[in-house]
C-alpha cells in the first residue's frame, strides 16, 4: 500500500462529553464493534463493574471516571481508526483541550435525559476555535428523556451549531422501539441487551409500507411518519462537505450500554469523517502529503505501567513517515534522537511498530526530553501552534510531608507537571512551590500518584490567588523593572518565564493599568 493510500485510510478522532453521559461506555462499544476487544465493561451508577479498557489508572477505576486521555487504535472496514478517549471530568478539561489539537474530528456524546450540560459547552467552544467537524451521538434512549425535537433545538441554541438528524428514534424510554435511518430507510429494532451482538436492521421500501405498523405498532408508525415529514421540511439535506467544514453536525440516536446504534454510528463515521488534516506551525502550514516527517507531543504520561515505571510521550504524526530507529530532530532542545521501540496503543496494551503515518498517534519512551508542545522533525526548525497551557483557577502551596523523600517529591512534581496535570510555579521571594490547577480533583490525583508512583508524600496549603498571568515585554529593562516592582507577587514557571500572581481581579486590573508596556497573557503560548 502506498503512503498516500495509508494516509487516506486514517481516521483520528476524540470522544467528548459531560461526565456521566456515557462516553467511556460508547468507547468500549466502538472497540467492540471494531473487533478490538471481545467483551466490554458496563458503566452504571458511576461504578465500573469490570475495569473499562480505557480507564487504566487505579484512581479512575475507584471513582468510575476518566481522568487521563487514552489512545486506542483498531481496524474497521479497511480504515485505520485512532480513537482518543478524553477525560470527562471537568477538573481535567485542560488535558481534553490539548487532546483536541491531535484529532481531526470529534464525536460528542449527549445524555438524552440531561441534554446540553456545562462541560459540553466548553468543549464545543474548543472545537469551534479549531473548526473541528463534530458528530453528535444522543445516548440513553432507553431512558425517559427529552423529546428529540426539543433536544435538537437545545443543541442548536446552547452550542450554536446547526444539526441534521441522520437517524430518528421511535419512542423513548419504556416505549423505545428502535431508530429509523433517514439515509438508508432502514429500521433498527431495539432489544435491551448486554450481549455483544448488535440489533438487526429491517429494510422497509417506504415509510408508508404497512410492514411498519406490524413492526412498531400503529401509534408509533403514525408518529414516525409525522416526524420524518417535519424533519424533511425543517432541516436541510445532509451535505458531507458542510460537515467537513464544521458548519453542520450530523446527529444519531442510540443506547451505548445496550449496544444499540453504535454500529450505525461507526459506519457513518467511517464513511464521512475527515482524513488527516494539515497543521499550522510558526513558519508554514504542514500538510499530511508533505514528504518530510513532522509531529508534535500533545500528552505525556508517566508510569502508564506501574511495574516498569515508564514514561510515554504521545506524538501525533503530521506529515511524512515516522520510522523506527531513525534519528529525528528535537526542535526545542536542538538535538537528534533515535527511538528504538515506538509503540501503538490499544489502551494499556502497547505494540512496537516499525512505521507510522500522518494521523497516527504513537508512544515514545521518554527519559525526560519532552514537554507538551515539543516538535520532532526530519531537520526543519518549526513549532506547531495551538498547544497552550491555560491560566490555572486553583492554587496550593506544596508542603513536603516526608523530608527524607525530598528528591522523590521533586522528581514526581517535575514529571507530573510535565504531563500537564497541573502547573508548577516557583515564587521569587522564597523559592516556595505553588501548584496551579483547573479543578480540585487534580490535587487529589497528584497526591495519590506521588504516593503510589514516587513514594513521596505532600500536603497542600491554600493560597489566596485570583490568577496567574504570564508577562512579557519587548523592552527587557522595562520587564526587569516590573519584576522588581512586583517582586513579592512574582514567580517563574517550569520554563523560566515570569508569571504575575494576582491576589484579586482588582490587583490584576491595577497592575495592567499602571504598566501599559507589559503584556499579560492568560495562556502560555504567546
Amino acid at each position: 500500500m502506498t503512503r498516500e493510500e495509508e494516509i487516506a485510510r486514517r481516521r483520528t478522532f476524540g470522544i467528548i462529553s459531560h461526565p456521566d453521559a456515557g462516553k467511556t461506555t460508547l468507547t468500549e462499544k466502538l472497540l467492540l464493534f471494531g473487533g478490538a476487544i471481545q467483551t466490554a465493561g458496563a458503566v452504571k451508577s458511576n461504578k465500573i463493574k469490570k475495569g473499562a479498557t480505557s480507564d487504566f489508572m487505579e484512581i479512575e477505576r475507584q471513582r468510575g471516571i476518566s481522568v487521563a486521555t487514552s489512545v486506542m487504535g483498531f481496524e474497521y472496514k479497511n480504515k485505520k481508526i485512532n480513537l482518543l478517549d478524553t477525560p470527562g471530568h471537568e477538573d481535567f478539561a485542560e488535558d481534553t483541550y490539548r487532546t483536541l489539537t491531535a484529532v481531526d474530528s470529534v464525536i460528542m456524546v449527549i445524555d438524552c435525559v440531561k441534554g446540553v450540560e456545562p462541560q459540553t459547552r466548553k468543549l464545543l467552544e474548543v472545537c469551534r476555535m479549531r473548526q473541528t467537524p463534530v458528530m453528535v451521538f444522543i445516548n440513553k434512549l432507553d431512558r425517559e428523556g427529552q423529546d428529540p425535537f426539543d433536544l435538537l433545538d437545545e443543541i442548536e441554541k446552547e452550542l450554536r451549531i446547526r444539526v441534521r438528524p441522520l437517524t430518528w428514534p421511535i419512542g423513548i424510554g419504556k416505549t423505545f422501539k428502535g431508530v429509523y435511518n433517514l439515509q438508508s430507510k432502514d429500521i433498527i429494532l431495539f432489544a435491551a441487551s448486554s450481549s455483544n451482538l448488535p440489533s438487526a436492521a429491517v429494510t422497509i421500501k417506504d415509510i408508508n409500507d404497512p410492514e411498519l405498523v406490524r413492526l412498531v405498532g400503529e401509534g408509533h408508525a403514525k408518529k414516525l411518519r409525522e416526524d420524518v415529514e417535519l424533519i424533511n421540511g425543517v432541516y436541510d439535506d445532509f451535505d458531507v462537505q458542510e460537515y467537513l467544514d464544521a458548519n453542520i453536525s450530523p446527529v444519531l440516536f442510540g443506547s451505548a450500554v445496550n449496544n444499540f446504534g453504535v454500529r450505525e454510528l461507526l459506519d457513518c463515521f467511517v464513511n464521512i469523517a475527515p482524513e488527516p488534516r494539515g497543521r499550522e506551525t510558526d513558519i508554514k502550514q504542514v500538510e499530511p502529503a508533505d514528504k518530510k516527517f513532522t509531529g508534535f507531543i500533545f500528552k505525556i504520561h508517566a508510569n502508564i505501567d506501574p511495574n516498569h515505571r515508564d514514561r510515554i510521550a504521545f506524538l501525533r504524526v503530521c506529515s511524512g513517515t515516522f520510522e523506527r530507529n531513525k534519528k529525528y530532530h528535537h526542535v526545542r532542545q536542538n538535538k537528534d534522537l533515535r527511538f528504538n521501540n515506538p509503540t501503538a496503543f490499544m489502551a494499556q496494551e502497547k505494540n512496537i511498530i516499525d512505521e507510522a503515518f500522518p494521523g497516527d498517534i504513537i508512544g515514545l519512551y521518554d527519559s525526560g526530553n519532552f514537554k507538551i508542545g515539543d516538535s520532532l522533525t526530519e531537520g526543519e526548525d518549526l513549532n506547531f501552534k495551538g498547544i497552550p497551557r491555560f491560566s490555572p483557577e486553583l492554587f496550593r502551596y506544596v508542603m513536603n510531608a516526608d523530608p527524607m523523600k525530598s528528591k522523590q517529591l521533586q522528581k514526581g512534581l517535575e514529571q507530573l507537571t510535565d504531563e500537564g496535570v497541573a502547573q508548577l510555579f516557583t515564587k521569587l521571594t522564597n523559592n516556595q512551590k505553588i501548584l496551579g490547577t483547573v479543578g480540585a480533583l487534580q490535587f487529589e490525583v497528584i497526591q495519590y500518584r506521588l504516593k503510589g508512583e514516587y513514594t513521596a508524600s505532600c500536603n497542600f496549603e491554600h493560597v489566596s490567588l485570583y490568577k496567574a498571568m504570564w508577562v512579557s515585554c519587548p523592552d527587557h529593562k522595562k520587564l526587569d523593572a516590573f519584576v522588581q516592582d512586583k517582586f513579592n507577587h512574582m514567580a517563574k514557571d517550569k520554563d523560566g518565564r515570569y508569571v504575575f500572581l494576582a491576589e484579586s481581579s482588582w490587583a490584576l486590573q491595577m497592575a495592567q493599568e499602571k504598566n501599559e508596556d507589559i503584556t499579560f497573557h492568560e495562556k502560555s503560548e504567546f
